[in-house]
This record gives structure tokens, C-alpha cells and sequence, in this order.
């Protein structure tokens, strides 16, 4: 899981940075924006409840472009800055992690490496709320039970509620964690006192900075997609779905025959039915509609911090627990899910990322060269209302 998280959470920055995906789709406008110096004025202003992503990305991306007067230099910070918050994110769980074993740290990188690569390339502030959302939690659970232990829950609840409207659901996924230990618990009555602070903070917000009135239509009805359920029905993430399913039901058939190294027999087998599939039969490509993927970072980030926050409680805290009953549940899952088990798992969710962030990449790099090819050509659209500009719609279909 460490190995996982930590490799992952490198490679989005290297592949980020040289493919230049901090340009693709919305964030477009976002780099030209940071290259002007004004992305507060161009759409910030418009989702303030959002104000810890731009604070931590865009203001240093202006400033070193303020500075330098570069401004593709500034679109390459802004990038860096983005595509790091995960790695970031796990070296501040690290350092705030008191659990025996560094649980929290070990599923944040579980989560970095199963999650993170669904949405990885869209310009979506989700995935900041998931990087944040990791220390934060091991400092709920494991703050010193003084005046700074409680400053450092407020200061992190407040960055993660302005990181992204869901990081909403993020917080009480962590006040629900810290119920566990009981709701007369220091820690659970200080962290939900610090939220209901955070909470006041962030509607004084709303309520001042107002959207245009445009943009506050536009954000009701991508609110509602954000919750389509719908939005898992993506060819990839099926397949996700389907190589997992499989390699459980080829694991329990082969446990009867060789249980050391069924986990081992099953990844194999399935990784070779993903491979025919690659080959002979797949014609899609994630790349827009990782967008819509945020829907599985607001479902599974909470879900994983729940279990952190179980697998991390002794049996004192368990006595202490309104729901002593999960210890035992808890109990059977680990006999069930054994290290080599798990290992497959993660094996078999990394090879689907990794084929199809590929293709994704790969297609962008190509898309990109092939726009590059017709702004600079001489294959000009006079219907645009010049003779110099140039259509998108000209760029051949296999692009």
C-alpha cells in the first residue's frame, strides 16, 4: 500500500508536468488566467467556498509569473503545485500519524493510489479536498488534548472545507470516525465543536462572496451532476469493477486447490483476460469523463477514512465505542483479507491505471500537437469572421 501511494503520488507530477496536463479541459482557462494574473477575476470569485485550492495553487503561480514576467514559467508552477498536492498530502499525514503501525498514513496511501488515478488530468478541486483530507484526519485522531492539539483540528477542518463543496461530506466522514470512540470522547466533542466553527466560517463566506448570477446557475446544475450516480457507468471504471470481481471469484475457486498462492494465480489470470481485452476488444478512452469520476472520490475517500479510523482503535476505545459490536466484524475481515490478498488487489488496480492513463496521455499528446499543427498551418476558416482563424472542427476524426 506504501509502495503504492508514494509511486503514484511521484508520477503525477513527472507525467503531469510533461505532458502539460494542467492545460487539458477546464484547465485551460485556468492556466490562461494564471498567465494573465487575474484568476480571481476570471472565475475564483465565483466559487469562494473553494478558496483554499487557489490560495495554495494559483496565488504562488501569479506571483512567480508577477516576478519573473514569465508567464509560461507560471503555468508550470501552477501545474507543479497541483499535481503535487497528493504527495504533499501524504508527507502530512506522515508527519501527523501517531497510530500504531502509521495506520492512517498506510490506507492515505491506499486511497492515493486507487482513487486519485480515476480523476487524475481533470482540473477538478476534488482532488485537493482528497489530499487534504488525509492529515487532517490523523490530526483529529491523534491531536495532544490541549489548546494546541484543538488549534491544529480547526486549522485543518478549515482548509479542507474550503478545498471543494464535497469536502463537506469529507468532514463528517471524519466526526463520524472520531463518534466511533465515543461521543462523550475529548477529541470527537472538540473536533465537532472546531466544525461547527469551520461551518459558520464557510456560510459567511458564501453568503459575501456571491457568484454571477450566470455562473450560480451553471454550479446548481453541475452540483447535481456531481451527485449522478450515473457518472460511475464509465467504461473504464467498469472494468475496474469487473477485473476486481473476477479476481475474487477466481480467488475463492482456487483457494480449494492452492491457498498460499491463490492471490498470486488470480492476479495473473485476470491481468491475462485484461491483456486479450486491451487487445482485441477495447475502443474506449477515459479522458473527459474523468470529470464526472469525482462522484468515486466523494463515495470511497470517506469510506476508506472510516476504515483507517476502525483498523486504529484499541480495544480501550472499542469499550468506549456506541458500536463495541464493529470490533467484531472488524476482527473477521482481517483473517478474511489477507496481506497477499490485498497485494492482488492493488496489482490488478494499478495495471488498469496504468493501461489506461497511458491512453489518455498518449491522446493528448497527440490532440495537442495535432491543434499546435493547425494554429500554426495555413488551413484557415473563413467562416469564423476572419480569414486568419482556424476551426477546431478542421482536425481529422482519429485526433
Amino acid at each position: 500500500m506504501i509502495a503504492a501511494g508514494i509511486s503514484t503520488s511521484i508520477l503525477y507530477v513527472v507525467v503531469g508536468l510533461i505532458s502539460e496536463l494542467q492545460m487539458f479541459g477546464d484547465g485551460s482557462i485556468f492556466s490562461y488566467a494564471v498567465a494573465a494574473q487575474d484568476a480571481w477575476s476570471f472565475h475564483w470569485h465565483n466559487i469562494s467556498g473553494r478558496m483554499f485550492t487557489y490560495v495554495f495553487a494559483y496565488i504562488p503561480a501569479e506571483a512567480y509569473v508577477a516576478l519573473t514576467k514569465n508567464a509560461k514559467g507560471g503555468i508550470v508552477v501552477y501545474g507543479l503545485l497541483f499535481f503535487s498536492a497528493p504527495m504533499l498530502g501524504l508527507l502530512a499525514t506522515l508527519a501527523a500519524d501517531r497510530t500504531t503501525s502509521r495506520v492512517i498514513f498506510g490506507y492515505a496511501c491506499l486511497s492515493t493510489a486507487c482513487l486519485c488515478p480515476l480523476v487524475f488530468g481533470a482540473p477538478t478541486e476534488m482532488w485537493m479536498a482528497h489530499a487534504v483530507f488525509w492529515p487532517v484526519l490523523a490530526v483529529c485522531l491523534c491531536a495532544p488534548t490541549n489548546l494546541r492539539g484543538a488549534a491544529s483540528m480547526f486549522v485543518g477542518l478549515l482548509a479542507l472545507v474550503f478545498t471543494h463543496e464535497g469536502a463537506i461530506v469529507l468532514s463528517a466522514a471524519i466526526l463520524f470516525a472520531l463518534f466511533l470512540r465515543g461521543w462523550h470522547d475529548l477529541i470527537f466533542v472538540r473536533a465537532a465543536g472546531a466544525f461547527l466553527v469551520v461551518m459558520m466560517i464557510w456560510l459567511i463566506v458564501k453568503i459575501t462572496i456571491r457568484p454571477d448570477d450566470y455562473i450560480a446557475g451553471v454550479l446548481a446544475a453541475a452540483a447535481y451532476k456531481f451527485l449522478d450516480i450515473r457518472n460511475l457507468g464509465q467504461p473504464a471504471f467498469l472494468l475496474l469493477l469487473a477485473a476486481l470481481s473476477g479476481y475474487a471469484i477466481v480467488l475463492v475457486l482456487l483457494r480449494r486447490v492452492n491457498r498460499a498462492r491463490a492471490p498470486a494465480y488470480a492476479a495473473v489470470a485476470c491481468a491475462a483476460t485484461l491483456t486479450v481485452y486491451w487487445v482485441w476488444f477495447d475502443k474506449w478512452l477515459l479522458a473527459e469523463a474523468r470529470y464526472d469520476l469525482r462522484t468515486v472520490l466523494l463515495i470511497m475517500t470517506p469510506t476508506f477514512g472510516i476504515l483507517a479510523a476502525v483498523h486504529a482503535m484499541d480495544q480501550e476505545q472499542w469499550r468506549k465505542s456506541p458500536f463495541p459490536r464493529l470490533s467484531y466484524w472488524t476482527a473477521a475481515i482481517k483473517k478474511t483479507m489477507t496481506p497477499q490478498t490485498i497485494s492482488g488487489a492493488i496489482a490488478l488496480t494499478l495495471l488498469v491505471y496504468a493501461v489506461e492513463t497511458s491512453k489518455f496521455v498518449a491522446a493528448w499528446m497527440d490532440y495537442k500537437a495535432a491543434v499546435r499543427a493547425l494554429a500554426m498551418g495555413s488551413d484557415s476558416d473563413p467562416a469564423l469572421g476572419d480569414p486568419l482563424f482556424v476551426s477546431s472542427s478542421r482536425i481529422g476524426a482519429d485526433h
